[in-house]
């Protein structure tokens, strides 16, 4: 599965959503996961609230699970609308921590939070292994 981290140097996770420039996009198994590199988001100029926010939202659309450290209400509905768990941590949270725990988490029964999230994106269509 796809996971998304708002960071702004790539090893923690410290920005919040709607100030994000860029996330850190992971594939994770309860193997093994691997960093897919960073997806940069647009700022442009002509662009309102809403088209930042979708700019954000088109940018982790294929991600299971998007870590960060802040979200706004209206971004919140978007984003689990678009079937994305969002997830608040502590700012400067490492995100190999993060990996590491969901890997335990994916060894055993997946917790039913992580298990909808999963399917949903199954269902969906939209979840790559």
């Amino acid at each position: 599965m796809k996971v998304a981290f708002a960071s702004n140097d790539g090893v923690y996770i410290n920005t919040h959503f709607g100030l994000a420039n860029s996330f850190e996009i992971y594939d994770i198994s309860a193997e093994k996961y691997h960093n897919a590199g960073p997806r940069f988001v647009m700022n442009r100029d002509d662009q309102g609230e809403g088209g930042r926010l979708e700019e954000r939202v088109n940018s982790v659309a294929d991600c299971t699970l998007l870590f960060i450290t802040q979200i706004g209400p209206a971004a919140a509905a978007r984003v689990t609308r678009s079937n994305i768990m969002p997830i608040k941590v502590d700012e400067d949270t490492r995100i190999v921590d993060q990996l590491e725990r969901l890997q335990q988490l994916l060894k055993k029964k997946p917790p039913m939070w992580l298990a909808k999230a999963m399917n949903e994106k199954m269902k969906n269509g939209d979840f790559a292994k």
